[in-house]
């Protein structure tokens, strides 16, 4: 960290801590380390809520890491870990103060982050192009897929070739043309050569390295990991959706809290405002599919729109046969005027299973226009179950925890005290809802609660207590050296100096 920044943050620390220890003596599942020496001055600190631990089981399959502080000066190193909900909104799964930049303080940080979450893996991770990072993330999450930001990379090559951008005013716009709108890696390959050729720029050293990295940013690399972009730029903006217009270079270490606190609150508001809309706002349909009404009783608004659009494309896509092996039937689908886009769908009845070469719902988990389009001509009248992910659906977080990309929670995820805390808490929100429904099933509700409270209470003076459990619900920190991969990879990373790390459940 810089003398800059650690002058900023000071003594601001202790404030943060402060909150971060009262909110774990309120909540047993809240959770928070610290990095390093018990003094706290030298090593990182990370939290994450009990709703961001629950919403990470649900929406846990694609996360941005978003380390803006590091590009943009801020005076504050916060760094946080977020992803989609059922609506497409920002969704947080944890923050950090990162009081050390180096690759040993962020792969503690995965490695804690992870753990927190059950060591449960996502799919992908998109973070700002750096080494550190992506070091820490190849250590920690060596199966996840990692994709770097375009808009930090957009950004940083308008910085490296300015002089190219003031003298060629039409190189930006070809530039991320050629990123942004070629749909396969042949397409890619062959603009990125005419680009760089038609600006005589075939040596220069920035364009090559982001050349020789680009597996890990263009578009046409991404397409078959899931990512939940909705459309190839949608997601080439900034990564700190969550806290932008809460937290910026100017923001303090003493302000840091209270503004986490209303970013937190603003999308809690937004997203059960959508949740609302969701259901209780008619939507307009746009033909007599029997599709499109199933899709509309099933995704949230957002969603349905989106799928909308693909279904209604449809009627402008025609799809024609051009093989047919008999378990396997290839068509060849392509909008009018524009037959030389044509996309590649290959169906199989019998499973009632279809891939596209445009692979939007590998990416997006919503189904294509090229598909539905296939489903058209083979009569297909309802979405088959596999190209309904439930995390796109109004009944995202109903149920149980479920998850669609064959990513399982270990064993004892259940065993501890913080998840059996999430899984009543999940219950509870169930039985509110449906109890909610009418005077007379409220009523009921608060009847049998009344009941079980009793029950349980009685259980309570029955049932002995182990000391970890005693300890935590009476709100006492337990500090917990780490033990195992944790600290493993803080020492690899560190190339052998000793870490060490506190754990407060």
């Amino acid at each position: 960290m810089s003398a800059t920044r650690h002058r900023a943050v000071g003594g601001g620390v202790n404030h943060v801590l402060d909150y971060l220890r009262r909110m774990q003596a309120e909540n047993p599942s809240f959770f928070y380390a610290i990095q390093g020496d018990n003094d706290h001055t030298g090593g990182s600190i990370f939290w994450v809520d009990a709703t961001s631990r629950m919403n990470y089981a649900y929406f846990g399959d694609t996360v941005v890491f978003d380390t803006t502080y590091r590009t943009n000066r801020y005076r504050v190193p916060f760094a946080s870990f977020s992803g989609l909900n059922h609506h497409g909104q920002p969704v947080l799964f944890g923050c950090a103060l990162i009081l050390n930049d180096s690759e040993a303080s962020f792969a503690w940080l995965f490695q804690t982050w992870l753990h927190a979450m059950s060591d449960r893996r996502p799919i992908s991770i998109t973070t700002d192009p750096d080494r550190l990072i992506q070091m820490a993330v190849t250590q920690v999450l060596p199966e996840t897929r990692l994709r770097f930001n375009r808009w930090s990379i957009f950004k940083e090559t308008q910085e490296k070739l300015a002089h190219i951008y003031q003298s060629q005013p039409t190189f930006e716009i070809e530039f991320k043309k050629c990123v942004n709108e070629t749909e396969t890696i042949n397409e890619f390959e062959s603009s990125w050569v005419s680009l760089l050729e038609r600006y005589f720029v075939m040596d220069n050293e920035w364009l090559q390295s982001m050349y020789n990295a680009r597996q890990e940013w263009v578009p046409a690399y991404m397409r078959d990991t899931f990512f939940g972009d909705f459309s190839i730029t949608e997601r080439n903006i900034g990564l700190n959706s969550f806290f932008e217009g809460f937290v910026n270079a100017s923001t303090t270490i003493q302000m840091l809290i209270k503004q986490y606190e209303k970013a937190v609150a603003s999308w809690h508001e937004k997203e059960l405002k959508s949740d609302y809309d969701s259901t209780n706002t008619s939507l307009v349909l746009k033909t007599p599919s029997p599709m499109e009404k199933q899709a509309a009783n099933l995704y949230t608004r957002r969603i349905f729109m989106k799928f909308q659009e693909e279904l209604v494309e449809t009627l402008a896509n025609p799809a024609t046969k051009i093989d047919d092996s008999g378990t396997v039937a290839t068509y060849r689908v392509a909008k009018f005027g524009e037959e030389h886009k044509a996309h590649t769908v290959n169906f199989t009845s019998f499973e009632m299973k279809a891939n596209c070469s445009c692979q939007m719902f590998e990416h997006s988990g919503i189904i294509c226009r090229h598909i539905l389009a296939v489903f058209r001509v083979k009569n297909v009248l309802t979405l088959p179950s596999q190209y309904v992910l439930k995390r796109w659906t109004r009944n995202a977080k109903i149920g149980d925890m479920q998850d669609e990309h064959a990513t399982e929670l270990p064993n004892n995820s259940r065993e501890s005290l913080t998840d059996r805390y999430n899984t009543l808490r999940q219950e509870a929100i169930k039985y509110v809802e449906e109890g909610a429904k009418s005077i007379h099933v409220y009523n009921v509700a608060m009847d049998a609660l009344q009941e079980a409270l009793k029950k349980v209470s009685s259980a309570k003076n029955q049932s002995p207590i182990s000391a970890e459990d005693g300890a935590l619900s009476n709100g006492r920190n337990q500090e917990l050296h780490a033990a195992g991969d944790i600290e493993t990879v803080a020492c690899q990373s560190a190339r052998g100096s000793h870490q060490s790390a506190f754990y407060f459940y």
